[in-house]
């Protein structure tokens, strides 16, 4: 019973200390408005093999000023975990 406890309290432990990640860099002098195009990226093994990855330039459409976040929102990470990471996707949100 003591062994289930611990492992029990390394479990939640675990669930409490995973986070979603961003990353987020600017383009000229950063985005000058409130515009946002949101698109997919598709990653397989871990995110080791890309399939289909944003153009961030493409998503600005010509701008020269934006601000560009990439992240691993919950649901991106909710879909890894239920294909094992097999398929691991993120999102890239252009702002300008």
């Amino acid at each position: 019973m003591k062994v289930f406890k611990s492992l029990l309290f390394a479990c939640a432990g675990l669930l409490m200390l995973s986070s979603c990640y961003t990353y987020t860099f600017t383009v000229g002098q950063g985005a000058q408005g409130s515009k946002e195009i949101t698109a997919w990226n598709h990653y397989v093994v871990y995110g080791l093999a890309p399939v289909g990855v944003s153009d961030a330039a493409e998503l600005a459409d010509g701008a020269e000023n934006y601000t560009v976040e990439v992240k691993h929102s919950f649901v991106n990470g909710l879909i890894a975990g239920l294909t094992f990471g097999i398929y691991t996707p993120t999102m890239t949100t252009v702002t300008k």
